[in-house]
């Protein structure tokens, strides 16, 4: 029996439990314009780690679930999972920040997705493995008021139809799409239903180039190119150079919320802005009010380890935006 109340924000995408081993002994090279970089330890030999820290129930979509409950609204998470102690303790997780678990299927026999993050200064590396689920949109789920649909592995191509039908069903609820790996390489034209169907479409600068196919680097012209897929609503981050958001007439660039302290880990500072700015417009406010609230979030979720610890209820947000620098101001572009 589902609940008779309507969600306000129901995420779509896979959940995993991620290991954070932080390392103390390896090395990063980069080429001459430091936009290609590999991380490296020594082949065939035993490398010391610092610490290893286990994080539940996180993922691009669980981590915008569990930011929109405590920023308020009524949350849910719709994915599958295995039938395992790995997946009891991210249901338990999700529970204990109040988001529905109503919509999450288990799959018995099969394990629930398990990545290992290999962390060396404030970034990682992700090893990830998808389990192959069968996903599906339970019979008479009420429709929400907007879904948030990100990462789904590969066994989830032909998903993303049945997301299609659902939306066309139900006019009413509005859709962030925030783009995978795997959707990304999937490539328009085989999403092209769901990038028309968009509100409101995130991705960075580095995917921009992937999903239009170019070199291009002018941001505006990136965000111009992505709104042309069909989204009403583009935003593009470029990690602490700020981001940017265009509603189809004008252009907007935020600068960076000031972090307190040097970044930590930035493990999910894209999905906090994301799920941010689409909880402001869920709550009426406007693309420019929506594009200063997505850094704040993602600035103190980069103070702790994981994607979730992080996340700022409604009044921290609030309090932050209050005594926001005179420096943190949108301005057109």
């Amino acid at each position: 029996m589902f609940r008779k109340k309507k969600i306000d924000f129901l995420a779509i995408g896979d959940i995993t439990t991620d290991a954070f081993i932080r390392l103390k002994d390896a090395e990063v090279h980069c080429n001459i314009n430091s936009d290609k970089c590999e991380l490296c330890v020594r082949f065939g030999d035993k490398i010391p780690y610092e610490f290893v820290e286990v994080v539940r129930a996180v993922g691009n979509s669980p981590n915008a679930a569990v930011g929109a409950s405590r920023l308020g609204l009524s949350s849910a998470l719709l994915t599958s999972m295995g039938d395992d102690q790995n997946g009891k303790e991210c249901l338990e997780a999700l529970k204990k920040d109040k988001v529905s678990t109503d919509y999450i299927k288990i799959e018995k026999g099969k394990p629930t997705n398990y990545h290992y993050v290999l962390w060396y200064g404030a970034d990682r590396t992700i090893l990830v493995k998808h389990t192959d689920y069968k996903y599906e949109i339970p019979k008479n789920m009420p429709a929400p008021k907007w879904i948030y649909l990100s990462s789904l592995g590969p066994s989830a191509e032909a998903f993303h139809q049945d997301i299609t039908r659902y939306l066309k069903a139900h006019p009413e609820t509005k859709l962030s799409f925030q783009p995978g790996t795997f959707q990304i390489s999937l490539g328009y034209e085989k999403l092209k239903a769901i990038y028309q169907r968009t509100e409101c479409f995130f991705c960075n600068l580095d995917e921009a180039g992937r999903i239009l196919k170019t070199d291009e680097k002018d941001v505006k012209k990136l965000l111009e190119g992505l709104h042309l897929l069909g989204p009403k609503i583009v935003a593009i981050t470029d990690g602490p150079n700020g981001a940017y958001a265009y509603d189809g007439k004008e252009a907007c660039f935020t600068p960076q919320y000031p972090d307190p302290k040097p970044p930590y880990d930035r493990t999910g500072a894209g999905d906090a802005f994301s799920s941010t700015f689409t909880v402001a417009l869920s709550l009426g406010k406007t693309v420019p009010e929506a594009l200063s609230w997505g850094p704040v979030n993602s600035m103190s979720v980069v103070q702790y380890v994981g994607a979730q610890k992080g996340l700022l209820s409604m009044g921290q947000l609030e309090k932050y935006l209050t005594n926001a620098p005179a420096s943190y101001k949108i301005s057109s572009i």
